[in-house]
């Protein structure tokens, strides 16, 4: 087992249509403003740029993202992340009850220093630290989309 490769899935059932979720998942420059633990987004040339990530753990996680798939009619958003983690993530947005059903998906490997020294140790914590971010972003996108 590579104790430094992760992959995570969730699931975000939201009462908003899901056009208007996608609408709002394919601009990572608003993000801190309904992500607390989205620190910071600098756009590119319009398919990359650089977000920071600090979620309830006392360190920092630096990405250049760069768009690989956008997709309306799927309703998908991928990209590559490379920094101090490398891999893919992806939003997938469908219709899904009453509004839109949002899955995100990610495959990465660590490469900060830090976090590949703590990786037996700290697995399960990080792991649970991946599941706080997630759901205040899921609480975070819901009180958005409410306001918009």
């Amino acid at each position: 087992m590579d104790w430094n490769h992760y992959r995570f899935r969730s699931l975000w059932p939201l009462p908003a249509p899901p056009a208007a979720v996608y609408a709002a998942l394919e601009r990572p420059e608003d993000y801190p403003c309904w992500w607390p633990q989205v620190r910071a987004v600098t756009r590119g040339d319009g398919r990359t740029g650089v977000i920071t990530i600090r979620s309830a753990l006392p360190y920092g996680i630096t990405l250049t993202v760069r768009e690989t798939r956008r997709d309306p009619a799927a309703g998908v958003l991928q990209v590559a992340l490379s920094g101090d983690m490398e891999g893919w993530a992806r939003w997938t947005v469908t219709a899904g009850g009453p509004g839109a059903l949002v899955r995100y998906d990610q495959e990465v490997d660590v490469r900060k220093p830090l976090l590949r020294l703590l990786a037996v140790p700290g697995r399960p914590v990080f792991r649970a630290n991946h599941r706080l971010m997630m759901r205040a972003g899921r609480r975070g996108l819901r009180r958005h989309l409410g306001a918009v």
